[in-house]
């Protein structure tokens, strides 16, 4: 299994959009195929549902290179965004692991108060778990019941709110710990993340 290494990161530091997205290409999207499968693997049979996954490419650009590029592991083969959905993303400085609700998905009002409904599933989850409330910025946060609670209600009430839980792993552990430490970590993360997901799935439907 292919893993994050120092090449994926620099692949940022590449000037211009057609430039870089060659190095997305030949540098990071197979570690997400590599990855994303493997994770596919173990989840499916404990949901009982197909997870497909979709790897971004960035067609909409035309002229800033993305900073950050990332996979998605749920919806159908159309797409993910209207769906919960397991990411795997990265950014010249870390790993994104995440449960995602972005992009105003189907019932998002009615699964965002699920959430609230059942505070204990967030109480349950490791205590290096953060949020993140919009994907265009990754501007993280730790996992603390009070501002859960207001990040919750925000992508309850605001038209634009996002939502998503998860993990972020630094870059310099990529250097310094083995692929296998690695991925049973971002494994891990979304296996923690099932009961949410499950239950915000059922809500698609």
């Amino acid at each position: 299994m292919l893993m994050f290494n120092e090449a994926c990161f620099e692949v940022f530091n590449i000037e211009g959009l057609d430039n870089r997205m060659i190095g997305v290409r030949e540098k990071i999207q197979p570690v997400f195929q590599s990855i994303d499968e493997k994770v596919v693997e173990e989840l499916e049979p404990l949901l009982g549902e197909k997870l497909p996954i979709h790897i971004a490419q960035h067609r909409r650009r035309t002229t800033n290179a993305p900073d950050f590029t990332w996979s998605a592991m749920g919806g159908n083969k159309r797409g993910y965004k209207k769906f919960p959905h397991f990411q795997l993303g990265i950014t010249p400085e870390y790993v994104v692991i995440w449960l995602s609700f972005i992009d105003n998905p189907q019932n998002e009002v009615l699964m965002a108060q699920t959430c609230l409904d059942h505070l204990e599933w967030f109480e349950s989850l490791p205590n290096d778990f953060v949020v993140n409330t919009d994907h265009t910025k990754n501007n993280y946060h730790a996992l603390e019941k009070e501002q859960v609670i207001k990040d919750l209600t925000r992508w309850r009430d605001v038209k634009k709110g996002e939502f998503q839980i998860g993990r972020v792993i630094q870059k310099n552990r990529f250097n310094t710990e083995s692929t296998d430490v690695l991925f049973a970590e971002i494994l891990q993360t979304y296996l923690s993340l099932i009961p949410i997901y499950q239950a915000c799935f059922q809500l698609c439907n």
